[in-house]
């Protein structure tokens, strides 16, 4: 395909509001207009994707097409990648369980791709064993299974060829029959190789009459510089628009419920700020070390595979102040606000550690450095707590802490509200000393056992005035038996119909790292040494000392086990 089409016809999806699913809208309760995001911001400095903004057909439809057309058009996917794990357990599992729900279009082709030299029939075969169907649909789960692996190719080819992807997008031409093409390349590969990729693409696979979007995972870089350079780089081929990345932590369902239980629940909503809220805590732990890629992990750690996307894009979602509306662009513009008044995070409101060696119950678990893999000095930390503020009226003072480890006693990961203390409260003698104990606590468990409790005080039942500390308890598995759907599986449809409200937007990363980037820097260059802890723990001590140094007290640490 000559170059003048390689990206007029990756412009899909500016000014489309209208959606596939449709959402709620909810007004803005806050009366301050929003800044919009203007898109020629994602478009400085590329002339190439200035002047093929047009023609407006191109854009994806503002209304929902018609069955005539929905016939006439077709859906190719693409998963670059698609030998490695992440395709193996993670997106061909997805795509089949939209397949199941019938959630994808009629028309529609999986593509493989990949340096490995593979047959379809092997292609299918290898993916066959990780698909798995709906627990309360098991009916007719091999047929369904058939149906979609027949629609599953593969083409081998070298990443940095324009010549294989000219050959991927002539299978995927014989397969789209002459119908609108839109096309979709999810990008399961390392960073390092991502704009290869996107260049060959947009050259010699990209549709000549529909949409083409590209979803690309993370690392997005490891610090501000690499971040940028990264964006810079595929925005030579790509206009921000096309560009989704995905953190798939925002497609769990608990995280998407956060929203849905503050702005559509009167008792929570004006409970929202530093009034009534003491502090928060993010919380994510694994009970397993890295297990094999320890080199991979070793050049980024836990507050760069962690902290700076996961559980920052939580506390953006949490913190931001009520949105015009759920169209991607408001949520999105008030998540930039918050990250950008974010104060700077400093050295002292850091803790580090790595685990190390540790026997227990006659079993020996290694340390970090133990990995092949790892340099046996290495720095590397697997746990890290943070204690991060807010510059702004509603969350001025108010501590957000954040803790994520590897190798620790239970694998979790939830979001903790803790409130003030009730002013004069006239049942403290009942508590004693300890007035922590009897401060109401939200909770939003996000894996596993996905759940909401609200912890309130009450009295036990009998003659004498004893006081009991109890939970109003949402448990999704007993309220909601139907299986959850995967986060993948969210995130891939969303990307599907052109919805961008969970994936991250350029300066959303920009703001980011600027958090992160310094506090990254100083412990590399000061060599910090990670405190270590055993594998199995709690985690370090220091946590305990960061949260006690805030007044406050980590909420996972109170033994509590719900069945």
């Amino acid at each position: 395909m000559p170059r003048k089409y390689g990206l007029s016809t990756w412009v899909s999806h500016i000014h489309s509001k209208t959606r596939g699913r449709k959402h709620f809208l909810l007004d803005s309760s806050n009366e301050h207009p929003l800044n919009a995001f203007s898109l020629q911001d994602g478009l400085a400095g590329n002339p190439l994707a200035k002047e093929r903004i047009e023609p407006p057909g191109k854009e994806r439809p503002s209304i929902p097409m018609s069955e005539a057309e929905k016939e006439e058009s077709t859906l190719s996917i693409t998963v670059v990648g698609a030998s490695g794990d992440l395709a193996n357990k993670k997106i061909f599992p997805a795509l089949f369980a939209l397949f199941y729900e019938d959630c994808l279009p009629e028309n529609f082709t999986v593509f493989g791709f990949a340096r490995t030299k593979l047959t379809d029939e092997e292609l299918r075969n290898m993916i066959s064993k990780t698909l798995t169907c709906r627990i309360d649909k098991r009916e007719n789960c091999d047929d369904k299974m058939d149906q979609f692996l027949k629609r599953c190719f593969y083409q081998a080819g070298q990443y940095n060829s324009e010549e294989s992807f000219l050959e991927l997008d002539e299978k995927l031409k014989e397969k789209e029959a002459g119908k609108l093409s839109n096309r979709l390349f999810y990008l399961s590969i390392p960073p390092n190789i991502f704009v290869d990729v996107v260049g060959c693409a947009s050259h010699r696979a990209s549709s000549t009459n529909g949409w083409t979007t590209v979803i690309v995972e993370k690392p997005f870089g490891r610090d501000s510089e690499s971040s940028g350079e990264l964006t810079r780089c595929l925005k030579q081929y790509l206009t921000e628009d096309q560009i989704f990345r995905i953190d798939h932590y925002l497609g769990k369902e608990l995280v998407e419920n956060l929203s849905v239980l503050r702005f559509s629940n009167l008792v929570f909503e004006p409970l929202w700020s530093r009034n009534y809220i003491r502090n928060v805590q993010l919380i994510f732990s694994e009970d397993f070390g890295t297990e094999g890629r320890g080199g991979y992990f070793d050049n980024y750690g836990i507050i760069r595979d962690i902290m700076q996307n996961h559980l920052l894009q939580i506390l953006a979602l949490f913190a931001m102040e009520t949105p015009v509306s759920l169209e991607a662009e408001d949520i999105r513009n008030e998540k930039v606000k918050v990250l950008r008044s974010m104060k700077p995070l400093k050295l002292e409101d850091v803790i580090v550690g790595q685990y190390k060696g540790h026997g227990k119950g006659g079993k020996s678990y290694p340390a970090y450095t133990d990995d092949p893999t790892v340099p046996k000095d290495s720095l590397t930390p697997t746990f890290a707590a943070a204690a991060l503020f807010i510059n702004n009226a509603r969350w001025d003072g108010i501590p957000f802490l954040m803790k994520a480890g590897k190798a620790l006693h239970v694998k979790r990961a939830e979001i903790r509200v803790q409130f003030r203390h009730v002013p004069g409260n006239l049942y403290k003698r009942n508590f004693g000393t300890d007035l922590d104990k009897a401060t109401n606590e939200l909770v939003l468990r996000v894996q596993p056992d996905e759940a909401i409790y609200l912890k309130i005080n009450n009295k036990v039942p009998g003659l004498g005035m004893r006081l009991d500390r109890s939970d109003l308890n949402l448990l999704y598995r007993a309220r909601y038996p139907k299986e959850i759907p995967d986060a993948y599986e969210r995130l891939l449809l969303d990307a599907i119909e052109g919805e961008r409200r969970l994936f991250i937007r350029s300066d959303e990363l920009d703001a980011a790292w600027a958090l992160f980037t310094p506090l990254l820097r100083e412990l590399e260059e000061k060599k910090i040494f990670p405190e270590l802890y055993p594998y199995g723990s709690r985690g370090p001590v220091g946590a305990h000392y960061l949260a006690a140094k805030h007044n406050v007290r980590w909420g996972d640490l109170s033994g509590e086990i719900y069945e």
